[in-house]
């Protein structure tokens, strides 16, 4: 029997075959492994299957071959947010039928596991809560939606229970209640295969995906030449905080990570959400709102049912090939796929490491600013060096926005009038980097470096603030001003200067100069031992407010400030020195009772 012959095989090895039939009642299951078909697949009959399970995938060769047939293929993925947050999904499954195609999708073909071979179809209910449920499961029908060459929020179309999502194309859906926060689904249909084209226009968005049963190389498909006439080259995925339970947009906290690869695929430059803050070594800042995801930071590969946004430079179709699909299993130590998706339950501990950078090849050098909106949430921008980078678009090393269609309060690195989130340059030792910030009210602005690689340790990394004619090393602190509402496109700037006699860098001029709150007698002091003439000192709330504001000339060991008639919170401490260099530190009233 074809049946028991195939499981005892597909246990130990991997299959190759120019077709594939299967007849009857007869299956293939594949468990951890991969069948490559260079050709179609023939499901004859409607109990016909193949089950792919443990990371097992289905990978096919020939662009121009369709599967046939009434039976199924059953694949399993995981969505990791319960009933208020999305995925961003795309089918390896279409409707079955005898058709030499593939054929649209819906939440229809959904199923709720049983046990290895066995699953019930989910239903899709409309709950009075517009919550799903993991126990039956049944998919809540509201927050079914894609977007094809669309802008804004109207371009959204409402699928809800129908079959009309086209192959290639990504949907939004919910999670469920009762979950724990991952729920998985089983996709039951006829497995899509060959080329597959999504429309994608002018300045457009469009919600597409990974279309087969098998992991897809990211490398490939957006370096695919025909792709690379229509998109540019960026990959985006929606992140959401799940500490937040509403269903009202209002209420949503979240936002949209970014990715892009070169053409070998050995470099990786990801820029997160912009909904929280980040730690130097890229952990969640415990000081800000927001969650921890799994990224696609140090992946190359998109694992089966991931979705995602393209935006295009050019009328036309974005296509998914056979020729991009790989077999990589999913969340290993090494060379995997990644689905990315919200990782953790509510209230998780925030120590927890979710944006770690991937290592860049010694050809590249790199660092990442973080610039921080009144510790509400954080800008994270990409600079990547590297001797073939021009200062034109570099297609697969850089990520452009716009800060017009951005929030409220951003930041952008910008050349040439172009603004990117990653910007890929030459080095050398005379560079300058701008960078525009755009602020909507007055507020403190944090500028900070992190994920600095190759770039030798001797060489110093200045934000220099050219309104004040200041230069902080971002190697030794961080820069904390309190500004203005606006947008400053020609105030801040990145430089490598070694000019000692301009900078009198804070490295050594303040080696020991500092501030101190000391909680326990409610006391703010400046520590300057090696006697540093300063002119002014302020002592800025998270809200902006200059709670202390005080010129002063001192040349003074040490000067003190109560503190007892302020609130316990986070302060920023900034001191103006003569030379018109700014030291600056956060530092936490907690006055004890």
């Amino acid at each position: 029997m074809i049946r028991q012959f195939t499981y005892l095989v597909l246990l130990v090895s991997n299959l190759t075959y120019a077709q594939l039939s299967v007849r009857n009642d007869s299956f293939v299951f594949v468990k951890n492994q991969v069948v490559f078909v260079n050709k179609d697949i023939n499901l004859n009959e409607s109990e016909s299957r193949i089950y792919l399970r443990d990371s097992g995938q289905l990978v096919q060769g020939e662009e121009n071959e369709r599967n046939t047939g009434e039976g199924e293929l059953s694949v399993y993925q995981n969505g990791n947010v319960d009933a208020y947050e999305y995925n961003y999904w795309c089918s390896p499954i279409g409707n079955k039928n005898s058709s030499a195609d593939n054929n649209t999708f819906g939440i229809s073909f959904l199923n709720d596991v049983i046990d290895l071979t066995t699953s019930t179809p989910a239903t899709f209910n409309h709950s009075s809560n517009y919550n799903g449920t993991s126990s039956p499961l049944n998919i809540e029908p509201y927050w079914i939606w894609k977007y094809i060459a669309s802008t804004g929020y109207y371009g959204w179309v409402h699928v809800q229970g129908n079959t009309t999502i086209n192959p290639g194309e990504g949907f939004t859906m919910k999670g469920t209640s009762g979950s724990s926060a991952s729920q998985r689904y089983d996709f039951r249909g006829k497995p899509n295969t060959g080329t597959i084209p999504v429309q994608v226009e002018t300045g457009k968005t469009s919600l597409v995906g990974n279309p087969y049963p098998s992991a897809l190389d990211a490398a490939a498909y957006i370096h695919d030449s025909e792709n690379q006439t229509v998109i540019d080259g960026t990959l985006s995925f929606w992140e959401q905080d799940p500490n937040v339970n509403s269903h009202r947009i209002r209420d949503y906290q979240g936002g949209y990570s970014s990715y892009t690869i070169s053409a070998d695929g050995k470099l990786i430059t990801f820029t997160p959400a912009t909904f929280k803050t980040y730690n130097g070594d890229g952990t969640i800042n415990t000081n800000s709102g927001g969650t921890a995801s799994k990224s696609l930071a140090n992946s190359r590969y998109l694992p089966i049912g991931q979705g995602f946004m393209v935006s295009g430079i050019a009328s036309g179709f974005v296509k998914a090939k056979n020729s991009h699909r790989v077999f990589k299993k999913e969340n290993v130590a090494t060379d995997s796929s990644t689905f990315f998706k919200n990782t953790f339950n509510k209230q998780f501990s925030q120590n927890t490491s979710s944006n770690k950078f991937s290592k860049v090849p010694l050809t590249y050098q790199r660092f990442r600013l973080n610039i921080d909106f009144n510790n509400q949430y954080t800008r994270q921008l990409v600079e990547t060096f590297h001797e073939n980078a021009t200062t034109g678009f570099d297609y697969g090393l850089e990520i452009k926005t716009s800060l017009d269609k951005s929030l409220k309060s951003d930041a952008c690195l910008r050349t040439e009038s172009q603004d990117y989130l990653a910007q890929a340059l030459p080095f050398d030792d005379n560079t300058t980097i701008p960078f525009v910030v755009k602020i909507a009210n007055d507020m403190p602005l944090a500028i900070r470096i992190t994920d600095i690689q190759n770039i030798n340790i001797s060489t110093p990394i200045y934000v220099h603030d050219k309104t004040l004619n200041t230069y902080v090393n971002l190697r030794h602190q961080d820069y904390l001003t309190q500004i203005e509402a606006g947008t400053y496109s020609n105030r801040f700037e990145i430089t490598f200067s070694k000019n000692e006699e301009t900078l009198n860098t804070q490295s050594e001029t303040l080696s020991h100069f500092n501030v101190f709150q000391n909680n326990r007698i409610a006391e703010l002091k400046i520590y300057n031992p090696d006697h540093i003439d300063y002119k002014q000192f302020q002592l800025i709330d998270v809200t902006g407010k200059q709670v202390i504001n005080k010129p002063i000339r001192s040349i003074n060991t040490n000067q003190v400030f109560s503190t007892k008639a302020l609130s316990n919170g986070v302060y920023i401490a900034r001191i103006l020195l003569k030379d018109n260099q700014i030291f600056t530190k956060k530092v936490v009233i907690n006055n004890l009772k």
